[in-house]
């Protein structure tokens, strides 16, 4: 069974800035959308619902892992301001 990479089980101490940002931040918003998509798709593949080449799975790991990135840094940020 392939890990969870949803943002609420990755970053269970930031529940609260999630949920603020996704309400009050349009572009964390799309970003948190982009990444749950990602991540939906991964797991969709890992679990064979769906056939991709190698590359392009390594290729939708490495943007999940960007997206991953920037949303971490915007909930920092949110921390340091709330």
């Amino acid at each position: 069974m392939p890990d969870k990479h949803d943002l609420h089980s990755e970053f269970p101490e930031f529940k609260e800035q999630i949920h603020q940002l996704k309400q009050h931040n349009n572009h964390f918003a799309v970003l948190f959308s982009r990444y749950h998509e990602i991540d939906h798709e991964i797991h969709r593949i890992e679990q064979g619902a769906e056939v991709c080449s190698d590359d392009y799975l390594e290729q939708q790991k490495v943007q999940r892992l960007h997206l991953k990135d920037d949303l971490f840094t915007m909930l920092k940020a949110a921390e340091v301001t709330a």
